[in-house]
């Protein structure tokens, strides 16, 4: 009896919550507000333009900045991981450091949402970096409008 009070208090409260429009917060609404941030001081574009630009081939790198499980579970093609967490300091193996190192190259982040890939965006133009955009994307939409992901490969 008890299960059977908590499953219908658990859906009406659901239901109440949701009829309202009401849905709990993934994250707090100051990481919501450093994102929008961030997007404010980049330069973004949308999942169209940043096919166009793969299609010109008009890029030096394609870094993924999501972690490298996800990564591998697939990503666009020609993309390189450089995970978020990491990218203020694995991003000099591209740019000819310390010999000759170019800031100007041009760098394009994308992640899951579009939030990742614009804050790492920031960083990276925190560092100098002159060249840096930001697709404000969802991989998700990327997949179902047709364009290519790289399939897993599968161990046997």
């Amino acid at each position: 009896m008890r299960f059977y009070i908590t499953g219908i208090t658990a859906t009406c409260l659901l239901a109440i919550l949701t009829a309202g429009g009401v849905q709990a917060a993934a994250v707090p609404q100051i990481v919501t507000e450093l994102v929008a941030e961030a997007k404010s001081q980049v330069k973004t574009i949308d999942m169209e333009t940043f096919r166009k630009v793969i299609d010109g081939k008009a890029y030096d790198y394609i870094i993924d900045v999501r972690e490298p499980n996800e990564f591998a579970a697939g990503h666009i093609p020609d993309a390189i991981n450089i995970p978020r967490g990491v990218i203020e300091f694995r991003i000099w193996r591209l740019t000819g450091y310390p010999d000759s190192t170019d800031t100007s190259i041009r760098l394009y982040t994308y992640c899951k949402s579009g939030s990742r890939c614009a804050l790492a965006a920031r960083s990276l133009q925190a560092l100098g970096f002159t060249n840096v955009t930001a697709v404000d994307m969802k991989l998700a939409d990327w997949q179902a409008a047709g364009h290519p992901l790289t399939e897993p490969e599968l161990d046997f």
